[in-house]
């Protein structure tokens, strides 16, 4: 039985201090984009083109009035590149777009985000930045981890593992291994120990682990630690990735990939970790 009341699981209700909470990070974090030189965009919450991109058993879907397959938006980055570049772009001239609005997962689950895009680019810089000035609004000062979704693609074919091992840390199954590098690898965490892989990583590791390194130099924030094994579930991720992350919260996660051929770079702060941090 349902009662008039309830609401499907992993909706969202938001009433009194947390309603006003979610308006406030919503408003500082739009004043932020547009002070960096973004404008907004506010896409359909329909689309005919998530299935390219996000797993079919996240979808909810449906069909059109011909039958085509069309679901509800899963993820926002792809929408506002095809956008900006298959209907927007002859007319507009503008590479920065931020976007307030919510994502949906099957069954019911609704994600708000907060997110910006970097169309032409792969700066991944400026959405740590950009990060880091939304949170400090609210005193939060949550740890970043600069990841290379790489570097688990590579392990994964030169020792013939499963990937599905770095998505669960079966961290055993590397050092089973028993290789001086695959071992320092894995406890890689704070920069010297980085600098020690990349001398007796092969050259390919050795390259992926460079440009976190690179990436590191290039940002300002002091609360880092390097995660060169995570594995983040985004089919678009193609290099350097980045994920904010408090009380096993992840409260913001950004990378660079390429839509049709362009190169750029985006993030997404998770409106409802947040507010549950904060209050």
């Amino acid at each position: 039985m349902i009662y008039e009341h309830e609401i499907p699981t992993g909706s969202k209700l938001y009433f009194g201090k947390s309603a006003k909470l979610k308006r406030e990070i919503e408003s500082s974090a739009s004043k932020i984009f547009i002070q960096k030189g973004f404008e907004e965009i506010v896409t359909p919450f329909l689309s005919y083109h998530q299935h390219g991109h996000i797993s079919e058993k996240e979808l909810i879907r449906f069909g059109d009035e011909s039958n085509h397959i069309l679901s509800l938006r899963a993820d926002s980055t792809m929408d506002v590149v095809r956008l900006m570049n298959k209907r927007l772009g002859r007319s507009i001239v503008q590479d920065r777009w931020f976007y307030i609005q919510p994502v949906f997962k099957f069954p019911s689950f609704e994600i708000n985000q907060i997110g910006a895009e970097f169309v032409g680019a792969k700066n991944l810089g400026f959405g740590i930045d950009i990060s880091s000035v939304i949170f400090s609004e609210f005193k939060l000062s949550p740890l970043l981890q600069v990841c290379n979704i790489n570097i688990p693609n590579i392990l994964a074919k030169k020792f013939d593992l499963d990937i599905e091992i770095f998505e669960k840390a079966e961290i055993g199954k590397l050092l089973s291994l028993d290789i001086q590098w695959l071992n320092k690898l894995v406890k890689t965490e704070t920069l010297q120990q980085l600098d020690e892989v990349i001398e007796l990583a092969p050259n390919d590791i050795k390259t992926e682990l460079t440009k976190m390194r690179d990436m590191n130099q290039k940002i300002t924030y002091n609360k880092v630690v390097f995660s060169p094994l995570y594995y983040a579930k985004m089919r678009y991720y193609d290099g350097l990735f980045f994920r904010f992350i408090e009380k096993n919260l992840t409260l913001g996660l950004g990378g660079n990939y390429e839509c049709d051929g362009v190169k750029s770079a985006g993030f997404a702060l998770y409106t409802d970790a947040i507010i549950d941090i904060l209050i």
